[in-house]
């Protein structure tokens, strides 16, 4: 049986279909970050999906009418197949998303056959707003330049464009100097990651809560005077943040149980409420392993012997993760649940529990949904 209907996705049915699959495509990767979830390594895994294999799982999505793909990695651009599988999926009414790792690999030949076989959009992770910062985090000198480089021929060739920077405590500071830079680059979106310790990453390179709840206001005040548009991974309470704010500044946001998605200009959509680790997203490793999200690596099946719909929609673990009801501590009881849940996979990284309360998240409920036993 699929499992019950989030209150806060209006047309969506999570229940159904996810609204991002998300594919690593290889974990091979010419980079070293500090933080990588997928711990990449130079060379290329001999177990990876073959490109049939690939076009078996991209016919599994377009069964579930996801609207959004992410091809990622490790570096995707290091499968000789990508174009071939970008140019598939695209031919099967997906729309596939691309987050190349920033090396000279991604030229702007690649970029213009890509662009021709489909690619909706483009992600670049820029974690530093200068080549300082940015280098030391991503562990390779001139990766800095090579993903402006990448960013700007997109530009020049009309691909739509992303950036993603991870917070951590190295990163954080860089903050307020991305915003021009972003503004030049001319991106339709700024996708900020609030750091899993996960991989490579610790605990130590989290912010505290309240540290994670100042950058959450601070974004929500940008996003009102952006000219692109601002959202979060791994901190699902920034959509708190931001009904919080809508109600300070008397404004009237429309009703979450009325709310759909809507489409940015290169028609790539965006969820009307939360969307967090096998709740409205699925994830399939290099290797065919079927999670949750790439935070939250509990494999449940393989795409090799398994249906994909069959376990977003029947597997125990993914019914639980989209039952609101499951949700312990403070998560469990917080008039936002429906629109945040918290993040799964933080939870599930601090605690080894993936139903515990996010430990990043500040805010504490007003009202208790549920009643308190007395001991």
């Amino acid at each position: 049986m699929s499992a019950p209907r989030s209150p806060g996705l209006g047309a969506w049915d999570i229940g159904r279909a996810p609204f991002l699959f998300i594919w690593e495509m290889t974990r091979a990767c010419a980079l070293a970050c500090v933080h990588c979830r997928a711990e990449a390594v130079r060379r290329r895994d001999p177990r990876e999906l073959t490109t049939a294999e690939a076009k078996r799982m991209l016919d599994a999505v377009r069964r579930f009418g996801t609207p959004l793909v992410v091809f990622t990695g490790g570096d995707p651009v290091r499968r000789p197949d990508l174009v071939e599988l970008v140019r598939y999926g695209t031919e099967l009414g997906l729309r596939v998303t691309l987050t190349p790792s920033g090396t000279p690999r991604t030229s702007r030949q690649k970029l213009a056959e890509l662009q021709a076989a489909g690619l909706a959009r483009l992600a670049v992770s820029l974690d530093g707003a200068s080549p300082a910062v940015h280098d030391a985090f991503r562990r390779v000198r001139g990766s800095f330049g090579w993903s402006l480089d990448i960013l700007r021929h997109a530009r020049e060739l009309g691909l739509p464009r992303q950036v993603n920077t991870t917070v951590t405590r190295q990163t954080v500071g860089e903050l307020p100097a991305f915003v021009p830079l972003l503004t030049e680059l001319e991106v339709v979106l700024w996708a900020v990651f609030f750091v899993v310790p996960t991989g490579r990453a610790v605990p130590e390179q989290s912010l505290t809560a309240d540290e994670v709840e100042r950058v959450l206001e601070w974004l929500a005040e940008l996003a009102e005077r952006a000219l692109f548009d601002v959202k979060t991974t791994a901190a699902p309470h920034f959509r708190r943040v931001v009904l919080q704010r809508r109600k300070r500044l008397a404004a009237a946001p429309p009703p979450v149980a009325q709310a759909g998605f809507r489409l940015a200009d290169d028609g790539i959509g965006r969820s009307a409420a939360g969307i967090t680790d096998g709740c409205g997203m699925l994830f399939v490793s290099h290797t065919g392993e079927i999670m949750p999200s790439g935070f939250l690596p509990l494999a449940v099946g393989n795409v090799r012997e398994d249906d994909l719909v069959a376990v977003y929609r029947e597997h125990p673990l993914f019914t639980a993760l989209r039952d609101p009801d499951r949700l312990e501590g403070k998560c469990g009881y917080c008039e936002f649940r429906a629109v945040c849940g918290g993040s799964r996979a933080r939870a599930w990284a601090l605690t080894e529990d993936p139903f515990a309360e996010d430990p990043l998240c500040a805010y504490v409920p007003h009202r208790r949904l549920r009643p308190v036993i007395a001991s």
